[in-house]
């Protein structure tokens, strides 16, 4: 099996640095416990995922469809589902994080409302994982440690609340009055601590751009612990830009206002895109200036300095196991007690599995090719990771949006978007848009390698689990599989809502794919007026266009009968469902966002933010609480770019914040 880009316009795509595996039998490489080799050989073969691909090029060399039909499975995941609700097991993790999330986390009939001082701290990452015994700051190699107590340190004065989140105050149960508390803007700067936290700063390690890169951890991200709410549901509170740590390496472990505001706007902006992310509470200033080379070009300057509170259950990351199978030896065990630690909290259905003829599976024509789930847990917790990971893409594909930066250690192992740093969403559709500026030489991480990128960093997730033997080849080899299968078949029923189609059709959607990135066509307004066209083949040749005619923006001749010929085949389809266009127009519009979080929208509320003006933050944050919604008057949030965002620092960004 292969996964080729398939929003790929530029043949020289398929043949960037990505290493390569195969699925479909035994990895070329092997994994050995004693000798865990980071950096992948030049043996090391990529597993390319089946990829719509747009086929813009000339050139002769053969590429795999992204939309071709995925190998067979001997059990899907619908079926695999059902026998764990058979089983009776509590509902899939990642499913918990959406719907508990989509209904704020509590009961709004008896909503809990609680001060900062009756959070109810738990801290069970503290209290179960071994730590550094060392709590000072100097940068060091941090050993047999998952993590050191640090309290935030970064220097304040007279900080102030910009903004804060609704939503995310309601899962913890806040009460809203808290956030007007004047000492509100001290407790989440760090200045203050809150009553019953107990501060922490994460070790891990993980592949940048592709590379080992060794320790790496939270070099300006403070935990403040674990909040338990009224329904037992678990939400850890991190101050990034809180000061240094261990982890800190040579940097000053703070923050400026200028990425904070993007991260806290797209944390949320996403959430309600139903994308699963980690969330912000609440975005501080500090009063204090920080000096950020933002280009790298040698000329640094003074930005403001800020705090975001994210929240998540959990900010483990493929790195944070990563770096002790790398260390070997002692430091293996504690890939095991951080995956029990991890499955015990995050994963409960999976402790409750037992054996299961209807859970093992059949990977391939070899004798002892089975792997059954129930015998392993492990086993079973890696094939979920890797299904939520694709997931995960699947749903960032059929939005366009871009990470930018996705390092084994910026990947969660449950299934989140996390560490906003250079994002993007794409604007004209280029399948080779990357937004990190750092990532150009290559383009490793644009947005047509995402998927591809995705299973390569589960290839270095399994790889570590078989380090320290929790899973073997078979094993490591299925839950690699199952990512390819889940990822084709969450992203063939995205793009199939996307159309308003009652099936998935290859040809139709590869066509649109190859014209939307031949004419650099809105990726967000196209979909979205898409649901204007009417189920009607009578309609004239010369007015088939109109209703798309505010994104086809000076197209010739010839272009303009290459989409009249793709209208007419989809009008044909559309008419042949016999769905009512008012209920289409409804489903589509409910899958198609008209507001997306663009960059330009980003810089408009940080040049106001920098001149003391929070109030652009706080309405680009309620516009984007509703993005499938017209928002009658909000019209101007949904606008094409300005010439103006085109320029460095707004469309492409750097890892410098």
């Amino acid at each position: 099996m292969q996964i080729l880009s398939h929003f790929s316009s530029k043949a020289s795509l398929s043949l960037l640095p990505l290493p390569r595996l195969s699925l479909s039998t035994a990895l070329y490489f092997r994994r050995r416990p004693s000798k865990f080799q980071f950096c992948p050989s030049k043996h090391f073969r990529f597993p390319r995922l089946p990829f719509l691909v747009c086929n813009l090029s000339s050139g002769t060399s053969q590429q795999v469809p992204m939309d071709s039909p995925p190998p067979e499975a001997t059990l899907s995941v619908d079926s695999l589902t059902h026998d764990l609700q058979n089983q009776s097991l509590t509902s899939d993790g990642h499913d918990q994080v959406n719907n508990k999330s989509e209904n704020n986390g509590v009961n709004n009939t008896h909503a809990v409302r609680l001060k900062l001082e009756d959070l109810n701290w738990d801290n069970s990452f503290v209290r179960e994982l071994p730590g550094d015994p060392r709590t000072d700051t100097i940068p060091r190699e941090v050993l047999h440690a998952c993590y050191t107590k640090v309290s935030p340190s970064a220097e304040v004065e007279n900080p102030q609340l910009v903004a804060w989140s609704e939503s995310v105050s309601k899962l913890l149960e806040l009460d809203p009055e808290e956030f007007g508390r004047p000492d509100f803007p001290l407790l989440f700067s760090g200045a203050s601590p809150l009553v019953g936290s107990l501060p922490y700063a994460q070790c891990y390690g993980g592949h940048q751009f592709g590379m080992w890169a060794g320790q790496l951890g939270d070099g300006r991200a403070i935990t403040l612990g674990e909040v338990l709410n009224s329904k037992s549901e678990r939400w850890e509170l991190q101050l990034k830009g809180a000061g240094k740590t261990p982890y800190s390496r040579f940097a000053d472990g703070l923050a400026v206002l200028r990425s904070s505001v993007r991260e806290f706007l797209c944390s949320e902006a996403m959430h309600n895109l139903g994308i699963p992310t980690t969330r912000a509470l609440c975005l501080v200033t500090t009063g204090k200036h920080v000096t950020r080379d933002m280009f790298y070009d040698g000329n640094p300057k003074e930005e403001p300095g800020a705090i975001v509170c994210r929240v998540s259950p959990s900010f483990l990351r493929f790195g944070s196991y990563q770096i002790h199978a790398s260390r070997e030896k002692e430091d293996l065990a504690i890939v095991r007690t951080l995956a029990d630690y991890a499955i015990r909290h995050h994963f409960p259905h999976i402790e409750n599995m037992s054996r299961s003829e209807s859970l093992s599976f059949n990977t391939g024509n070899e004798e002892h090719s089975v792997v059954d789930l129930t015998s392993n847990k492990y086993a079973a917790w890696a094939v979920e990771v890797a299904e939520r990971t694709a997931s995960l893409v699947a749903k960032w594909q059929g939005v366009g949006f871009t990470h930018g930066v996705l390092n084994t250690d910026n990947m969660s192992i449950l299934g989140l978007t996390i560490d906003y740093g250079p994002f993007g969403f794409l604007d004209a559709f280029d399948p080779s848009y990357t937004p990190n500026t750092t990532d150009l030489p290559g383009r490793r991480y644009c947005f047509a390698n995402q998927p591809d990128i995705g299973l390569w960093n589960i290839a270095q997730f399994t790889r570590t689990l078989s380090a320290a033997q929790l899973i073997d080849d078979k094993e490591a080899n299925y839950a690699m599989e199952r990512y390819g299968t889940r990822f084709m078949d969450d992203y063939q029923a995205i793009m199939t809502k996307k159309l308003g189609l009652p099936k998935y059709i290859k040809q139709l959607i590869s066509k649109l794919l190859n014209n939307m990135a031949v004419d650099k066509v809105d990726y967000t307004n196209f979909f979205r007026l898409l649901s204007n066209i009417k189920a009607d083949p009578s309609i004239p040749e010369e007015e088939l266009l109109n209703p798309l005619k505010a994104v086809l923006l000076d197209i010739g001749q010839e272009r303009k009968e290459a989409w009249i010929s793709w209208v007419k085949i989809y009008i044909e389809e559309l008419a042949a469902s016999g769905i009512p266009d008012e209920e289409r127009k409804a489903s589509m519009n409910a899958v198609n966002p008209k507001y997306i979080l663009r960059n330009y929208l980003c810089q408009s509320a940080i040049d106001a933010a920098e001149q003391g003006d929070f109030g652009e933050v706080q309405r680009v944050l309620k516009v984007m609480e509703r993005p499938y919604d017209a928002q009658p008057g909000m019209e101007k949030y949904a606008r094409l770019p300005p010439a103006w965002a085109y320029r460095p620092g707004v469309c492409m960004l750097s890892c410098s914040s």
